[in-house]
């Protein structure tokens, strides 16, 4: 049960005959009436902790608060199960700090995680300084090499080997909005990615350019989860962008705070725009054959990718 649509099986939750159940969990919180983080109900026995940064600004104060509720979820890990969790995120070292009482293994770039991702001569992966596969994927990107290190540690947990998990996830298709191509003209890509984090914005930007590295890169974003409309993020938005040839930002009527004074820091770069037909249109104009149109919104934006295709369709007589 995951938060998107898996290309290989075209739902988003499946019960199978298998022991095991995969969920993917939040510390949004579960209900008007029970303000715990959802996966404190969940009892799991293996736990990957991918990251853990300040989201949420309308449930949560700040970053404190919700590495307490991380806290709360690792207490429920029985002293049988197992704690994975990333190396490199310091909000994790301090949760784990608050207590632990079951075996954890680290995943990482560093030579001090279990599970260590060595990106030379192809993506490999190590556990106890032995390689145990090559990771072959569909999606690009550091951040991707990382989930798989994950979920390849969480399924010898459970008794698959190293070598066969690595090999399944190099059949992996993807999740839908999670760099999924809407459609081609004349050369020129539609790209739909549900990034709407300031962290998730750049890291989907540099795996989208290291993957089509002619043309240029066209970010169109929407602002819209609560976390962003609040303007909690706004200091940090500059810098996700800043690898975009070009920032089309969408600033929808529930934004609150003046998008072109936050991107401001991106000068002629950045354009904004209160009118959704305006910047299709002023898109459209701009963009060449061989540019990737990179449209980053948790919501549907207005249908933004069809009204896009279609504009291109009709400037490139495709």
């Amino acid at each position: 049960l995951i938060g998107g649509v898996p290309q290989n099986f075209g739902h988003s939750a499946r019960l199978t005959e298998s022991e095991y159940f995969v969920i993917e969990a939040d510390e949004y919180d579960t209900a008007f009436f029970d303000k715990r983080s959802k996966f404190v109900h969940y009892s799991p026995r293996t736990v990957i902790l991918n990251n853990l940064e300040y989201d949420h600004a309308d449930i949560f104060p700040n970053l404190e608060a919700i590495e307490r509720q991380f806290h709360h979820l690792v207490r429920t890990i029985p002293s049988h199960g197992k704690v994975i969790f990333n190396e490199a995120s310091e909000a994790l070292h301090r949760v784990l700090k608050m207590g632990l009482w079951t075996p954890a293994e680290s995943f990482g770039t560093s030579p001090v995680c279990d599970w260590r991702l060595v990106e030379h001569e192809g993506a490999r992966l190590f556990a106890g300084g032995k390689e145990v596969g090559r990771f072959e994927l569909s999606l690009p990107g550091e951040h991707n090499l990382l989930n798989a290190s994950a979920a390849v540690a969480a399924a010898v947990n459970a008794g698959v080997s190293a070598e066969r998990a690595v090999d399944a996830l190099s059949r992996f298709e993807g999740v839908k909005r999670r760099m999924e191509v809407k459609g081609e003209v004349a050369g020129t890509k539609v790209i739909d990615d549900f990034a709407h984090h300031p962290t998730a914005i750049e890291e989907t930007i540099k795996a989208v350019r290291s993957k089509y590295q002619t043309g240029r890169l066209l970010a169109v974003l929407e602002p819209r989860s609560n976390t962003m409309k609040l303007g909690t993020m706004k200091a940090q938005l500059p810098g996700s962008l800043v690898q975009a040839d070009k920032v089309f930002c969408y600033q929808g009527p529930a934004v609150q705070w003046d998008t072109a004074a936050a991107l401001a820091p991106l000068g002629e770069k950045a354009e904004e725009f209160k009118d959704l037909e305006a910047l299709v249109e002023d898109v459209v104009s701009q963009a060449e054959q061989g540019d990737t149109i990179l449209v980053m919104s948790n919501g549907g934006f207005g249908g933004v990718h069809k009204k896009l295709l279609d504009g291109l369709k009709s400037k490139f007589g495709a």
